[in-house]
């Protein structure tokens, strides 16, 4: 496997599963404010062990991420003030903004678990069967 997983890294991994649980569930329960920070909680720490102090700092004070890093944070204080479907959509915008070049390396993580890779790259293999052309 390309990628080691230490302790904290696998911390880090469960941190934020429980932050996008949580934020499912409180978009699903109308909106609940509660939830939904406590997901952001869970979800920024768990990136914070999963790519350490530095880098998270690194990540949220680069130029080039000042709008995912006003949009991440405005998104929050908006859930903290009670307007949480705004907040949400604003957070959502941020978190693209802020981590979309790492969805290349996260595709290839995922298609080297075992049977999750597998489920994920059977669309594809069924398309190339079918004629098509993959993306």
């Amino acid at each position: 496997m390309a990628y080691e997983l230490t302790e904290q890294k696998k911390v880090g991994l469960g941190l934020i599963g429980f932050g996008i649980f949580f934020t499912f569930l409180g978009a699903i329960l109308f909106f609940d404010r509660g939830l939904l920070a406590l997901g952001n909680i869970f979800w920024l720490s768990g990136v914070t062990l999963l790519i350490g102090l530095n880098s998270t700092i690194q990540i949220f004070t680069n130029r080039a991420n000042y709008k995912g890093t006003i949009s991440f944070l405005l998104g929050l204080f908006f859930i903290f003030v009670r307007w949480p479907i705004v907040g949400i959509i604003i957070e959502i915008y941020g978190i693209v903004c802020l981590f979309g070049g790492f969805w290349p390396s996260a595709k290839v993580f995922l298609y080297q678990i075992p049977v999750l890779g597998w489920i994920l790259q059977y669309p594809a293999l069924l398309f190339d069967r079918m004629g098509g052309k993959s993306c």
